[in-house]
C-alpha cells in the first residue's frame, strides 16, 4: 500500500538487539505475520507450491527426505503442523492419507490456507499454549514455524511433548544457528562474521514507541540440543541440508553463493521418550 502523500509517512522500524520476553515476542510476531502474510505468499508461494512439503529454502522436500518416516506410514496418522502458514505441508500430508491439523499464530496466514482450500482443521493459536488434549497426535512438524520466534522454546517443546503420544515424532527446521554470526545478506557481504555466535540477545525491530513489531531469537546448536533433551525428547538426527545445484533462487539471506559455503538450515528429528 502506498503512503498517502498528504498524510504522515510511517517510519521504518528500528533494528536493534535487546531483550524481548514471551508475551512481547508473541504479540509482535503475530502482528508482523498478519501484516506481511500477503507479500510472503506472493513472493514464496510458487517455490512452496500449494501442496508440497518443503522443509527449507534449500528446497529439501519430504518426498525425498522422509524425515517424518515413509510416506505410506503416514496414512491414518494424526499430525499437527505448527507455524503452518498457508498449510502447504498439511495439504501434502492429507494427500498421503494422514489426518493433519494446521496451526498458526497468524490469522491472515490461515486465511491464505482457506483461499487455497483445505479439508482439515485450521487453528489460530500460540504454539506455547496448544489447544489440544494430551496425547492427541502421532507426529508434530514445523518448517520454520514458531521456534525461531519464541522467547522460550522449551515452552513450545513441552507443549508438543504433552500433545504427542508416547513414541511420537517431532521434526522441526530452523535457521541454522551459525547464520546468527553473519549478516543476513545473500551476496559476498553475507560471508564475513559480523557478530558473536554466542550472543543470544534477540534481534528486535521496534517502532518509535519502543514496542517490538518483529522479534527473532537465537539459540546455539548446543542450546537447541539441551532444549530438546530437557523437554523429554530424544534427538534422533540433525540434518543440515546442502545447497542443491538446481536451486538458483535467493530467499532473504539464502542464496547459492552462501549455501555452497555455510549451512543455512538445521532440521532436528526427535522422538518423545
Amino acid at each position: 500500500m502506498e503512503h498517502d502523500p498528504e498524510g504522515p509517512e510511517e517510519s521504518e522500524p528500528e533494528a536493534t538487539r535487546r531483550d524481548a520476553g514471551v508475551a512481547e515476542s508473541s504479540r509482535a510476531n503475530r502482528g508482523w505475520w498478519d501484516r506481511n502474510a500477503d507479500e510472503y505468499q506472493v513472493e514464496h508461494g510458487t517455490f512452496l507450491g500449494d501442496d508440497r512439503f518443503v522443509w527449507c529454502p534449500e528446497g529439501l522436500d519430504e518426498v525425498e527426505a522422509e524425515l517424518l518416516g515413509p510416506a505410506e506410514e503416514l496414512k491414518g496418522r494424526d499430525v499437527l503442523e505448527i507455524g503452518a502458514g498457508a498449510a502447504q505441508c498439511a495439504r501434502w500430508l492429507a494427500a498421503q492419507g494422514a489426518r493433519p491439523v494446521a496451526l498458526d499464530l497468524s490469522h491472515r496466514q490461515l486465511q491464505h490456507a482457506l483461499r487455497i482450500g483445505s479439508a482439515f482443521p485450521l487453528v489460530c493459536a500460540d504454539a506455547g499454549a496448544l489447544p489440544f488434549a494430551d496425547a492427541s497426535f502421532d507426529v508434530v512438524c514445523s518448517a520454520y514455524g514458531a521456534l525461531p520466534f519464541v522467547a522460550d522454546p522449551r515452552l513450545v517443546l513441552r507443549e508438543v511433548r504433552r500433545v504427542l503420544r508416547p513414541g511420537g515424532r517431532l521434526v522441526f527446521s530452523v535457521t541454522h544457528p551459525v547464520r546468527w554470526a553473519f549478516p543476513d545478506e545473500p551476496g559476498p557481504e553475507g560471508l564475513s562474521v559480523a557478530s558473536s555466535y554466542f550472543d543470544r540477545t534477540p534481534y528486535v525491530e521496534q517502532g518509535d514507541d519502543g514496542h517490538a513489531v518483529y522479534v527473532e531469537h537465537h539459540r546455539t546448536i548446543g542450546d537447541r540440543v539441551r532444549d530438546i533433551v530437557s523437554s523429554g525428547f530424544r534427538l534422533v538426527d540433525l540434518v543440515e541440508p546442502e545447497w542443491p545445484a538446481w536451486n538458483t533462487s535467493e530467499w532473504g539471506g539464502w542464496s547459492p553463493l552462501r549455501g555452497n559455503l555455510i549451512p543455512g538450515t538445521a532440521i532436528f528429528v526427535c522422538e518423545r521418550d
